[in-house]
């Protein structure tokens, strides 16, 4: 007997995945020869939106605790304030994702 049913192809999703690229952080790290001052500028200079008062917050916290993390968000831009974090002197962690 043959199976005279009619053959359905399958419906194509017309959904479009969107693709969530991930947050990068950035990480100052303690070192010896930075002033609480240098670091504190650094990141008033550098970090979009920091405000005195959270950029002493996290100075110390850099301090007394070996490390930050003082932004995240987009790899791009992120890799914009590490590298100028960096050439400012400060000691970084390597970029990674949040």
């Amino acid at each position: 007997m043959v199976n005279s049913a009619p053959t359905i192809a399958p419906t194509r999703n017309s959904e479009v995945t969107r693709k969530i690229y991930p947050n990068y952080k950035i990480i100052v790290l303690n070192d010896d020869f930075n002033t609480f001052e240098h670091v504190a500028k650094c990141l008033l200079t550098y970090i979009p939106g920091m405000s005195s008062e959270n950029a002493w917050e996290l100075t110390n916290q850099i301090h007394f605790e070996g490390q930050a993390i003082v932004w995240v968000g987009p790899q791009e831009q992120a890799e914009l304030y590490h590298q100028q974090l960096r050439r400012a002197g400060l000691t970084m962690a390597p970029l990674e994702a949040a």
